[in-house]
């Protein structure tokens, strides 16, 4: 569906974990007011640390047909005929025209391994772990650990000991990148989900000219995409979640009705 002639098409990038999703990853909360949003023609863009198979399970489930960033904005799915005119793409799969900004899995796991030892730190890398060690480490159920040790791009992990500041160090030494969550260090490429923010409003532009962007966030790995949209949301503990996506539909509605 276009927006509606003289209204600005609607844009909500948002993360997923203690953001739309709750402790228990649960989307219970949000899910009346991502319908509401998605009534009201306004796309929602996942944007997260999560893999490509985890996302395409939650946006399957929200009915959500939107473009979307795995991996704190390692690459961009577009589903193929979302965008009349797009030609930035890397590479194309069935599905998707993809926009890679990230690291071969491959090459990050052998620079964890290099640079771990390199700083005499012991880590522990999903790619260390099965998935029922996945699952109780994180709380996940097994099917979505499952989903999240397919990654394509980067790779959480634990300092279980030794020098942390050297390890960091030599991240940024080494030409990479790295986050902090709640429970994990992320190894990555150089990019970040203010990259994705900049690429995906461009070809929102570009295809319905006026655009209102909107972020929801919760940790320091989204303040590159809360600090570019318009209006930015910032849930500072999870038992505001709905609260806070109570006050981004508020103000979606006031702007339309004031257009």
């Amino acid at each position: 569906m276009q927006p509606l002639k003289n209204r600005p098409a609607i844009v909500v990038f948002t993360d997923l974990d203690g953001t739309l999703l709750d402790d228990n990853y649960s989307f219970a909360k949000a899910k009346p007011i991502i319908d509401q949003l998605l009534a009201l023609n306004g796309r929602i863009v996942f944007c997260s640390n999560k893999t490509r198979l985890e996302l395409e399970y939650y946006r399957e489930k929200l009915a959500i047909k939107d473009p979307f960033s795995s991996e704190n904005g390692a690459a961009i799915f577009l589903p193929k005929g979302y965008f009349k005119l797009n030609n930035i793409f890397t590479k194309q799969t069935q599905q998707y025209d993809v926009i890679e900004l990230g690291t071969a899995y491959s090459t990050i796991r052998q620079a964890l391994e290099k640079i771990s030892k390199m700083s005499a730190c012991t880590v522990l890398g999903f790619g260390d772990m099965t998935a029922e060690e996945v699952a109780k480490d994180t709380g996940l159920p097994l099917e979505q650990a499952r989903l999240a040790k397919q990654r394509e791009y980067t790779e959480p992990f634990r300092i279980l000991n030794g020098p942390k500041e050297a390890l960091l160090n030599l991240i940024k030494q080494g030409g990479l990148s790295y986050a902090q969550g709640a429970r994990y260090f992320q190894l990555t490429g150089n990019h970040d989900k203010g990259k994705v923010v900049s690429i995906l409003k461009a070809l929102f532009s570009e295809e319905f000219g006026s655009l209102k962007t909107f972020g929801v966030g919760n940790e320091s790995n989204d303040l590159p995409m809360l600090n570019l949209v318009d209006s930015s949301f910032f849930v500072d503990k999870t038992e505001r979640l709905q609260e806070v996506w109570a006050e981004l539909l508020a103000e979606v509605k006031n702007l339309i009705c004031t257009k």
